[in-house]
């Protein structure tokens, strides 16, 4: 019984969905951010130990500063009342009304942790001679200026993305491509580690240092894309499951399909790769997960193991990128957007729709990929000239640990190769994605 002194509190089902929904939304948040220890290790993993420390410490500051400025103008940007259509600049800023309640502030730390994703990305693709300070710079406006505008232009209500009727549920595009374009135009302007291209033009291997590290972090991801796919439902309902479904079965034959293509290729099954695949399989399927399912998501995810693995071994040649960040969230996030427009149900070419969505998609691709290409590499220049790019040759070539954060990262150095690797051969380099 309740005494007289108790109130009965009863809430109806409307207020109950509510504190739910933020209860999810709160969990999905969580998982996403999760995210940044999995990328962290992938891109440590794949790299070498004289330069852990950089990377641990620019994977820090990425969530760090990214909801940092997130707060102070990237929501406002993305989702500020009466933005305008292209540039996204609201009416808000410092959070707007994320303080006000439970709602709004479940809302924006799930679009923080987005917000993050998108800039550490870029990390990878720089990795092992990009200067500390200047990399600070380009994730405070990746995550405060030229992230949130995307995501303005797709997911703010009034963005002409949206409006046009591109579709991207969790972004393949707005997150993982945007993040992979401005990492194309750092590795471009910044130039290949010291050894990588040898005398013939021919890419070198330039080993990692922990394999256990790479496969580990993949791991991490996979458990925090529950968070990035199920969580853009937004809400916690029924749908959730199947989302979530779909994301298992893509990633899966990521995997298989790319293993098998690398061991096709070289006569091994390549465990870098493999895992590659499964994240090229998690990216493909995050523009429709909730329109692309099962027997397509397996399909989309297949596709997306064996496409990651032909454009690794083809952009090796041309860019230096240590964790194949490009290919994994650029090339297979384009994909996975036109997947949407190929296999979504009742849009795609292949379910009943007709060429009118993957017309859509198409034009949002190159609409964002101009529009990152521009900035990014505008930044990226404006870094060069300043002198705030590269690291010297010595420091390069002593790590970054020692260089940047004044110590290795490991105590016994030569066991964990924080002396110059050794470069060997002139094959595939075998690569994991971010």
């Amino acid at each position: 019984m309740v005494s007289d002194t108790q109130e009965v509190v009863r809430l109806s089902t409307e207020e109950l969905k509510s504190i739910l929904d933020v209860v999810f939304l709160l969990l999905a948040a969580v998982l996403v951010i999760l995210m940044q220890p999995g990328f962290a290790l992938v891109e440590a993993g794949l790299t070498r130990g004289k330069n852990v420390s950089n990377i641990m410490m620019k994977n820090i500051m990425d969530f760090c500063i990214g909801s940092t400025v997130f707060f102070i103008i990237g929501y406002s940007l993305a989702y500020g009342a009466d933005g305008n259509s292209i540039t996204g600049w609201g009416t808000y800023f410092f959070g707007g009304n994320a303080t006000d309640s439970g709602t709004e502030a479940v809302n924006f730390l799930f679009q923080a942790a987005f917000a993050g994703t998108a800039a550490t990305i870029v990390s990878g693709c720089i990795a092992e001679r990009m200067k500390f300070p200047g990399y600070l710079i380009v994730s405070t406006l990746m995550a405060g200026i030229i992230y949130p505008i995307v995501v303005h232009w797709q997911w703010s209500g009034n963005g002409w993305l949206s409006d046009l009727g591109f579709y991207d549920f969790a972004g393949s595009t707005v997150v993982h491509s945007v993040g992979a374009w401005a990492g194309l135009m750092g590795a471009i302007i910044i130039g290949p580690r010291l050894g990588k291209y040898g005398p013939d033009g021919k890419p070198r291997a330039i080993p990692g240092h922990s394999i256990p590290f790479a496969v580990l972090g993949m791991f991490i991801l996979w458990v925090g894309w529950y968070g990035f796919n199920p969580g853009s439902v937004l809400a916690a309902e029924e749908s959730i499951a199947l989302v979530a479904l779909n994301t298992t079965l893509s990633a899966a034959a990521g995997g298989l399909f790319a293993m098998g293509a690398i061991w096709v290729y070289s006569g091994k099954p390549d465990v870098a790769m493999t895992a590659n695949g499964v994240l090229a399989g998690l990216v493909g399927i995050t523009a429709g997960p909730d329109i692309i399912s099962g027997t397509w998501a397996l399909l989309t995810g297949g596709i997306a193991g064996i496409l990651v693995v032909a454009s690794v071994l083809f952009l090796d040649k041309y860019v230096d990128d240590p964790v194949g960040a490009i290919s994994v969230h650029g090339v297979c996030g384009v994909f996975g957007t036109l997947a949407v427009g190929i296999f979504g149900e009742e849009v795609g070419l292949l379910r009943g729709g007709g060429t009118d969505q993957i017309s859509y998609q198409i034009i949002g691709v190159v609409a964002v990929f101009a529009f990152v290409i521009l900035v990014a590499g505008s930044l990226f220049g404006i870094l060069k000239a300043a002198n705030l790019l590269r690291v010297s040759r010595e420091e390069e070539l002593a790590g970054l640990d020692v260089a940047e954060h004044g110590g290795p990262g490991y105590s016994t150095s030569d066991m964990m190769g924080l002396s110059e690797t050794t470069l060997t051969g002139s094959g595939h380099t075998s690569h994991i994605g971010m």
